[in-house]
């Protein structure tokens, strides 16, 4: 098997090659040898690209990006040219995969090949809009401002996250504890007690010995129930949330959920506007740009409706603004605002406000989806434990009366 190397020697200057080797083990060996620190180390098969998997397991995020689209961005901006941009990164980084992955751009770069094909490669780390923007602005020589675009773009949308993920960590918490504790209290507290009133002979009320069989059930089986629960909460990941066809299932039961729902289209509408926006900057036609705009919006509705906006409006004859008018999916307002700007020539403008609209929509419709889990997660709390107290006291009282 043949595997290409990337290491660095003492003085820190970057060794690539490739060599023919059993496993990675004597790779690694063979770089210790020449006293060289390995930086990423990847296997390929003869007549076969490189294996984009790193056996270091590192990735590239979304601060990765965002920091290398705002460097390089600075850099052109200065008047520095993109090969010292990158050499210049190379030198500096010491993120293995991300000092790797710069080497390799630049040896494409070298060889005449496209800037954006490198990132082409790694669907897992640039999604399509990231590549067609690079792709456009490297034909229309204005990478510098499609740079500083996706660094914006990128910040704004690790912000959106950022904050619903802040927004919902009480509330998981609390479902956390209180999941525990009841757990605890049904599998541990409630046996003990159940076997009291076994020994007295006192048959409970029905709905007492209900709860009693489920403590004695979980305290009994608890150390075989957890593994299983472990298990189909990872098949509940797996089917709902990996897999397409049953991810749309969900996807559809929460647009049709109360508050949930709210927060899910707004999402959605701020990705739409801040991506069609960025490639329309970038000189993308406007039929590419709904295209690739549809596989980033993360909705399937949205995501039909800009098809059909581009493929059966656009293509047959219809303005933008006509096309977006037939899609429900769409607010009227969103409609409107482009039907307006398209006239007037200012889409791109519109969009931009129509995203930061949503931004602040977004952190609004949050609050409020917090501030409508929480006493609803409180209520079902209360319930649980009251219905256990109720369980537990109605046969005592019941109990100490006959006596």
């Amino acid at each position: 098997m043949k595997f290409h190397y990337t290491a660095s020697n003492i003085s820190g200057r970057i060794v690539e090659g490739e060599m023919d080797a059993e496993n990675s083990d004597e790779v690694l060996s063979f770089l210790a040898g020449k006293s060289l620190r390995p930086i990423s180390l990847r296997s390929f098969k003869e007549g076969e690209g490189v294996n984009t998997r790193s056996i270091f397991g590192q990735t590239i995020n979304v601060a990765d990006k965002i920091f290398l689209t705002k460097y390089l961005a600075l850099m052109l901006r200065a008047g520095t040219d993109l090969f010292r941009a990158i050499d210049v990164l190379i030198r500096d980084l010491e993120k293995p995969v991300l000092k790797a992955f710069l080497i390799e751009i630049r040896t494409s770069l070298e060889k005449g090949q496209s800037f954006y094909s490198t990132f082409a490669k790694y669907p897992q780390y640039f999604s399509s809009v990231f590549v067609n923007l690079v792709r456009a602005g490297e034909a229309s020589g204005n990478l510098e401002s499609v740079f500083m675009t996706l660094s914006i773009s990128l910040e704004k949308e690790q912000d959106i996250r950022n904050k619903v993920q802040a927004a919902l960590v009480y509330p998981l918490i609390l479902l956390g504890l209180s999941m525990l504790i009841l757990v605890l209290l049904i599998s541990f507290a409630l046996p003990k007690i159940a076997t009291v009133f076994q020994g007295t002979g006192y048959e409970p009320p029905i709905f007492s010995r209900i709860v009693f069989a489920i403590g004695l059930f979980l305290n009994k089986y608890i150390f075989l129930l957890l593994p299983v629960g472990v298990l189909l909460i990872f098949l509940f990941w797996l089917i709902f949330f990996r897999l397409d066809p049953k991810k749309r299932i969900l996807s559809r039961f929460l647009y049709k959920a109360p508050v949930i729902s709210k927060v899910l289209k707004e999402i959605a509408l701020q990705r739409f506007a801040s991506t069609l926006a960025s490639l329309i900057k970038a000189g993308m036609p406007i039929l590419d740009s709904l295209e690739i705009t549809a596989d980033a919006v993360g909705s399937e509705a949205l995501k039909q409706s800009l098809q059909r906006i581009a493929r059966e409006g656009i293509t047959k004859g219809l303005t933008v603004g006509e096309a977006f008018r037939r899609e429900p999916e769409f607010p009227m307002v969103v409609s409107n605002l482009i039907s307006v700007s398209e006239k007037a020539g200012h889409t791109e403008d519109i969009l931009k406000t129509l995203a930061d609209f949503y931004e602040s929509e977004i952190d609004t419709s949050v609050k409020t989806l917090v501030s409508f889990v929480e006493p609803v997660l409180l209520l079902f709390i209360g319930v649980m434990i009251g219905g256990i107290a109720l369980a537990i006291i109605v046969p005592i009282y019941q109990l100490v009366g006959a006596v």
